[in-house]
C-alpha cells in the first residue's frame, strides 16, 4: 500500500473528550442558512476517523477510549452528517433530550466517547428527521456493513499510499463507486475516511463541493 484539516486541530482538542479523529469538512464552509428543517437535506456523510493519527497528534488523547492501548482501534465513527449538495449542511434542527444511556453504551464500541455521541445527536442527528434510536441504528448498520480492506484492519507498520488508491481500495471492497469515498488528510498523514450515502443509506458519488485531500502521497500510521 504505497486534508482537510486546518481548523480541525483546534476542534479535535476541544472535542477530545467528545470525539475521535479530526475532520475539516465543516471547517471551511458554513452551515446552511434558514434550512435547519429536520429531514430536509440531500445526502449523508459518514465520517470515520483513523484513530492512530488522532492519538499520535493529540498528546492529551491518551486518556480517551479511542487511544487506549488495549483497544487497538483503527477506523472509528465520528458521525453521520446530513449534507446539502452545495457544500452546506443543516445543524441543531431541534431541541431534544439527551440520548438514553443504554443507547450510548451500545454505541461506545464504534463511537468511543459518551460526549461525542450526545454531541453528534444534538448537532447532526436532530437534522436527520429520525428518532435518536433510528439515527444510531442507522450508524451501526452502515458502519457494520462496511468491508474494511485487510491493509486497514490492523496495520503494524507505517504504510505509504495516496488518496486515490485508498478510495479505490475501499470502493472495490464494497462494490461502490470510487467517488463514494473521500480521504481526509493532515498534511501527508491519512486522518479520516468519509463516505457519501443516499438518504436510504446506499453508496453514492460525492458531490464536487466536498473537499478532497490534495496530498500526492500519504502515510498511514499503524494501529497500536
Amino acid at each position: 500500500m504505497k486534508t482537510r484539516a486546518g481548523v480541525v486541530a483546534l476542534a479535535a482538542a476541544f472535542y477530545l473528550c467528545l470525539a475521535p479523529g479530526s475532520f475539516a469538512k465543516h471547517s471551511k464552509q458554513q452551515p446552511a442558512a434558514n434550512t435547519n428543517v429536520p429531514g430536509e437535506f440531500d445526502y449523508y456523510l459518514l465520517t470515520l476517523s483513523w484513530a492512530p493519527q488522532f492519538c499520535a497528534t493529540n498528546p492529551s488523547g491518551g486518556g480517551t477510549a479511542e487511544c487506549s492501548p488495549k483497544k487497538h482501534m483503527g477506523l472509528v465513527v465520528h458521525g453521520l452528517w446530513p449534507q446539502h449538495n452545495d457544500g452546506r449542511w443543516p445543524q441543531n434542527c431541534s431541541t431534544s433530550p439527551p440520548v438514553r444511556s443504554d443507547t450510548v453504551n451500545h454505541m461506545l464500541p464504534i463511537m468511543p466517547g459518551k460526549g461525542l455521541i450526545q454531541h453528534e445527536w444534538s448537532k447532526h442527528g436532530t437534522s436527520s428527521g429520525l428518532s435518536a434510536d433510528d439515527y444510531f441504528a442507522a450508524i451501526e448498520k452502515v458502519f457494520g456493513r462496511l468491508t474494511v480492506p485487510e491493509q486497514f484492519k490492523r496495520p503494524t507498520v507505517t504504510a505509504e499510499t495516496n488518496p486515490r488508491d485508498i478510495e479505490s481500495t475501499f470502493a472495490t471492497a464494497n462494490n461502490a463507486p470510487n467517488a463514494a469515498f473521500r480521504v481526509s488528510c493532515l498534511q501527508n498523514q491519512f486522518s479520516a475516511l468519509e463516505i457519501c450515502l443516499t438518504k436510504d443509506f446506499q453508496y453514492k458519488a460525492c458531490p464536487k463541493s466536498l473537499k478532497e485531500c490534495k496530498a500526492p502521497e500519504l502515510q498511514v500510521r499503524p494501529v497500536k
